[in-house]
């Protein structure tokens, strides 16, 4: 149904340049049909077929599919602007018509945008926040919270060992990952075997499973997580250093326990001081009730560009950043990596230090 949608609104963008770029009509069937093919390579990124593509290939059908949706949202959101002005008799009918300054105007700023998009998600921003745990921690300590790393073929190892260098270099007592560290398809993961960078982290690792980790398969996400050398929490706790980490299955199995459930499982979260991992900050009372100090989430993104944020901002009760409930304090992260498209607008790429004192 999402691609039917896709399709239209491509159709609309499509007439719209027709109308616009002056250009012969061999130049405008040229546009035409390079728009509707780099619109194939979207759906083709979900399909299996990206799995018998080399690895190459596969990367570069990934991106491209990808980009041109986002860069799709901006040129739609161009045209309706334009539309719009053309009913209240703001913009004249010439303009939308084999017009160059304009053709030039649009073209720069999406150019302009998209640029500055792509530096920003390459930016990735240090958040510091502090924690009070208290005479229930044995001493102070530094953690790194990370989530939605999502490797794979547009995220490749030359990236995530980019990350792993950032991460080692703040000199963590502990590393947390709230989900969805692969995207898609273990392929990329495993040809390039990501899992050796993980082994480099110099901090014990402790991470949940997040949506993400289902689609591609969560029997392989145990697996990879094992190589890798990282703790997953499945509905269960570790102790580290008096502290209980909590690590729910993802509210993709419908079955996972509840917080309540957990909590009576292991008692030992009554005394001390709890993190929860949690991948989707749904139902964020559940951690308030239960008493739990702080929950670390992920999966929004905060929509990943602008006005996909406003979406996101509506249906969560924290999309983004720090919030707190009675006594617990949360942190809902956009994540480090992202998915599809590598751009960030209104959004940023992120790994947040928490200073637990």
């Amino acid at each position: 149904m999402i691609f039917v949608v896709l399709a239209l609104l491509l159709c609309y963008v499509v007439c719209h340049i027709w109308a616009l770029v002056p250009l012969p009509r061999w130049g405008k069937w040229t546009i035409a049909v390079f728009a509707v093919l780099c619109f194939a390579l979207e759906i083709v990124s979900f399909t299996p077929l990206m799995n018998h593509l080399p690895l190459g290939v596969a990367s570069f059908v990934y991106n491209l599919g990808n980009k041109t949706v986002i860069v799709l949202l901006y040129l739609l959101m161009a045209f309706l602007l334009l539309d719009l002005g053309r009913l209240v008799h703001l913009v004249p009918r010439t303009m939308l018509h084999d017009n160059v300054p304009v053709t030039i105007g649009i073209v720069a700023l999406i150019a302009v945008v998209f640029v500055y998009a792509s530096i920003h998600y390459n930016h990735k921003q240090r958040v510091e926040i502090a924690l009070e745990g208290g005479d229930r921690i044995e001493r102070p300590m530094k953690l790194v919270a990370l989530s939605d790393l999502h490797i794979g073929y547009h995220n490749r190892r030359s990236d995530l060992a980019k990350w792993i260098d950032i991460v080692n270099s703040e000199n963590p007592d502990l590393v947390l990952i709230a989900g969805d560290i692969v995207d898609m398809s273990y392929r990329p993961v495993i040809e390039e075997d990501m899992a050796a960078e993980f082994r480099r982290m110099k901090a014990p690792v402790y991470a949940c499973l997040g949506n993400h980790e289902y689609y591609s398969g969560e029997p392989n996400a145990e697996l990879f997580y094992r190589e890798a050398g990282i703790n997953l929490l499945i509905d269960s706790v570790a102790d580290f250093n008096g502290i209980s980490i909590i690590g729910r299955d993802d509210r993709t199995n419908p079955n996972r326990l509840t917080l309540k459930q957990l909590q009576e499982k292991y008692p030992a979260l009554n005394s001390q001081f709890s993190i929860l991992l949690d991948h989707q900050p749904y139902h964020l009372e559940e951690a308030e009730q239960c008493g739990i100090d702080f929950q670390l989430s992920g999966h929004t993104h905060r929509g990943q560009v602008w006005p996909i944020s406003w979406i996101t901002d509506a249906i969560y009760e924290c999309s983004w950043g720090s919030h707190q409930r009675g006594k617990t304090s949360y942190y809902v992260s956009s994540g480090l990596g992202i998915w599809g498209a590598k751009f960030r607008i209104g959004s940023q790429s992120e790994y947040v230090v928490v200073n637990l004192k």
